[in-house]
């Protein structure tokens, strides 16, 4: 019975990893995510704290003028943090129509335009900016979604397409092929526009944003939102699925918006104290996956102060290819290496150290000993490093990670000895 359940959990959980449409949502978050850390740092550079007597902030301005380094990272914020809503809608739209084989550019741009008609329009005649950042990440996922399915089923209708003659080019000939589909898209976006305008004088993001977005990211962040998604996160991982990859798409809309209302607050001076949000992306990848899913970080520590004095043991061997990769948060090499996966000794700890983790992490922000995060960086930074610069450049982040870390070598100890004694009678057996 329980190698059924398993089979089943497996089965299951590999159908939802390789589901085109979540999928497409996670390779669309992937490719942006340049441009999110970027502006995230950009904001983060504006306001970086002083050095002692040492003021960053203040140096640059006296070279730049007062108030123009500032422009540098708020031109950047405009260009990444500002648009995210429009950039996933197109970015989605192109990743699910290369799952199903269409043009992929003509999706995508289909996509990005029919998001900019549903936004609505200022007393000036512009956009509203409000709606082209993460708080139209929603409804930019769900137009990339519908609108690429319907282009699809559009554009491999013969009697929709404009067929060009053999010899014109095939940039011509796509854009064609696709001329009938988009005015057709186009024409139903703008019908759904209007009847939203007309009838309840209100745009679709507002109506998203209130009754879905709103309302998830509230749930998202608070303590047992978390502790599920990092309880789910390992769970996928000692069965042997890529548990971050899975859980990302779903996760990633909901996590980016928190840290960048935290880093915009950050940006006006407010402290990194008194931002809103405690549960973001980087509080689970800076406190929590320290070394990679399992604080794997932890468990090389461990096994180099368990096995110090055998040199050719089988852990340490193990560790000692993991630990470079490790520093930058990849473990692969552990996890399949010692093995974690399947491997009932390695469950427990694997499982657990990322649950307390979150326990503690969430309750040192709550109470106010450690700022929350404010700056999204890329997944590989190293610990430390990554502790100093998502709490806007504060010391208390990087003694947090070193009390986590600590805290996952405790924890890990007594499995590590299990293990090695376990190991050492199957090689005497």
């Amino acid at each position: 019975m329980n190698n059924k359940f398993m089979q089943k959990f497996i089965e299951i959980a590999g159908r939802i990893g390789s589901q085109r449409h979540l999928v497409a949502i996670r390779d669309g978050f992937v490719a942006i995510m340049p441009l999110v850390i970027i502006g995230s740092l950009a904001i983060l550079v504006n306001n970086f704290p002083p050095f002692g007597n040492f003021e960053f902030v203040t140096w640059m301005n006296s070279i730049f003028g007062d108030g123009n380094w500032q422009q540098v990272g708020g031109s950047i914020w405009n260009g990444t943090f500002a648009v995210l809503g429009l950039l996933v809608s197109f970015t989605i739209a192109y990743n699910l129509a290369k799952s199903y084989q269409v043009d992929r550019l003509s999706a995508a741009l289909i996509s990005s335009a029919s998001y900019i008609m549903l936004v609505p329009v200022t007393a000036d005649f512009g956009l509203n900016m409000n709606w082209l950042g993460t708080q139209g990440l929603f409804v930019g996922i769900i137009v990339a979604l519908l609108t690429t399915e319907l282009f699809r089923l559009l554009v491999t209708n013969e009697k929709l397409t404009i067929k060009m003659p053999e010899g014109v080019p095939s940039g011509v000939t796509k854009s064609f092929r696709a001329l009938v589909p988009t005015m057709i898209i186009l024409i139903l976006v703008g019908l759904c526009q209007a009847l939203l305008m007309v009838l309840a004088e209100t745009s679709i993001f507002e109506v998203i944003f209130t009754a879905i977005q709103k309302p998830i990211q509230g749930l998202s962040d608070s303590l047992p939102a978390a502790l599920i998604v990092a309880l789910l996160n390992h769970i996928l991982w000692f069965f042997g699925l890529h548990g971050t990859n899975i859980i990302g798409s779903i996760i990633e809309p909901i996590y980016i918006p928190l840290v960048e209302e935290n880093l915009s607050l950050f940006q006006t001076g407010v402290s990194a104290y008194d931002v809103p949000n405690i549960v973001t992306k980087p509080f689970l990848d800076a406190f929590v996956f320290m070394g990679g899913s399992g604080t794997t970080i932890a468990l090389l520590i461990a096994i180099f102060m368990v096995v110090r004095n055998q040199q050719k043991h089988p852990y340490r061997e193990v560790a000692k290819v993991s630990a470079p990769a490790s520093l930058f948060n990849i473990n692969e090499p552990v996890i399949f290496g010692l093995p974690i996966v399947l491997n009932p000794i390695m469950l427990i700890p694997f499982v657990l150290v990322p649950v307390i983790l979150t326990i503690i992490t969430y309750f040192a922000m709550y109470t106010g000993m450690v700022p929350k995060t404010v700056a999204l960086l890329p997944w590989t930074t190293p610990p430390i490093l990554s502790g100093y610069l998502v709490t806007g450049g504060s010391w208390r982040g990087v003694a947090l990670q070193l009390f986590n870390i600590a805290i996952g070598i405790i924890i890990y100890i007594p499995f590590i000895l299990a293990g090695v004694k376990t190991l050492k009678k199957r090689m005497e057996d």
